[in-house]
C-alpha cells in the first residue's frame, strides 16, 4: 500500500482539527473575555532510507540523506492572550482588566477558577458573582442601601450610603497571574483552572507586580478577528482539499498498477 494514502489522510485529519478550532473562535467572537486559540502541528516520524553523512560505494561522504515522512498531527492548541476590544456598558459592576491578570471565582466545590470576564452581578445577598452565580474571590458584598458603587484602578470597591458623606470601602478586587497562562485548562463558561503547566497562581493588587489595572463601566470583548479567522479557514480548507487530491492521485496510481498485464 502506498504510504502517500496514509500521509495525506493524516493531513486531512489535522486540517479537520484546524477547522474545528477556527470554528470555535468564530463561534465565540462575541464572548466576553474570550481568547482565540491557534492550532499547532508537528510532522510525524521519518523513514531513513539513507543517513546523511554516510559513504557511497566509492567511499565519498554523502552530504544529504534520503528520508520519507509519514504525515502530520495536531500537537497543541495555543491560547493567544492579546487584549480584546473594550465595550462601554454603563453598568457599575462591569470591569475590565487593562493588562495582565485574571479575576478569581469560587466554584461550588470550593476550588478556584480564573476568568477575564468582568461582567459581575449581585446575587440575592448582595455578593458579587459571575453570570453563573459563582462568587468573586475575595468575597465582596454590596449593602442593600448602597446608592452607588465605585471601583478604582487598584481594585478598591466603595459604596455611597445615605446619610454618610464619606464613601464606605467594602472590599478590594484582587487579580491573579501565572508564569504560563497558556498552560491553563479551559473548562468552559469563560472559566479556566490551574494546571501543573500553568504554575501556581500569583495573587496581587491590580496595578502592581506586573498585573493590569481595573477599569469600571467596561467589559473586554473577544480578541478574535473575524477577517483573520476567515483567511485561516480558507487556508485550512485548501490544505484539506490538496490532501484529498493526493489521496485521489495515489488511488489512481494504484489502479494503474493493478491494471498492468504482461
Amino acid at each position: 500500500m502506498m504510504r502517500a494514502l496514509w500521509t495525506a489522510a493524516s493531513g486531512m485529519v489535522a486540517q479537520q482539527a484546524n477547522i474545528d478550532t477556527i470554528s470555535n473562535n468564530l463561534a465565540n467572537v462575541s464572548t466576553t473575555g474570550y481568547k482565540k486559540t491557534r492550532m499547532e502541528f508537528q510532522d510525524l516520524i521519518y523513514q531513513n532510507l539513507r543517513e546523511p553523512g554516510s559513504e557511497n560505494a566509492q567511499g565519498n561522504q554523502i552530504p544529504t540523506g534520503l528520508q520519507l515522512g509519514h504525515g502530520v498531527r495536531p500537537v497543541a492548541t495555543q491560547k493567544i492572550y492579546t487584549q480584546g476590544n473594550y465595550q462601554q456598558t454603563g453598568n457599575p459592576l462591569d470591569v475590565v482588566i487593562e493588562g495582565n491578570g485574571f479575576l478569581q471565582i469560587t466554584m461550588p466545590d470550593g476550588s478556584l477558577a480564573y476568568t477575564r470576564d468582568g461582567g459581575l452581578k449581585k446575587d440575592g445577598q448582595g455578593r458579587l458573582v459571575n453570570s453563573d452565580g459563582y462568587m468573586l474571590e475575595p468575597q465582596i458584598t454590596i449593602p442593600d442601601n448602597a446608592t452607588s458603587v465605585n471601583i478604582t484602578a487598584d481594585g478598591n470597591v466603595s459604596v455611597a450610603i445615605p446619610g454618610n458623606n464619606t464613601p464606605q470601602q467594602i472590599g478590594q478586587i484582587q487579580l491573579v497571574n501565572f508564569v504560563n497562562p497558556a498552560g491553563l485548562n479551559n473548562s468552559g463558561r469563560n472559566l479556566m483552572t490551574e494546571t501543573a503547566a500553568s504554575g501556581n497562581p500569583i495573587v496581587g493588587t491590580p496595578g502592581q507586580d506586573g498585573l493590569g489595572t481595573i477599569a469600571q463601566y467596561f467589559i473586554e470583548m473577544s480578541n478574535v478577528q473575524v477577517v483573520e479567522e476567515m483567511v485561516n479557514m480558507i487556508v485550512a480548507q485548501r490544505a484539506y482539499e490538496v490532501n484529498s487530491k493526493a489521496i485521489q492521485a495515489s488511488d489512481e496510481m494504484l489502479q494503474q498498477a493493478n491494471n498492468l498485464r504482461r
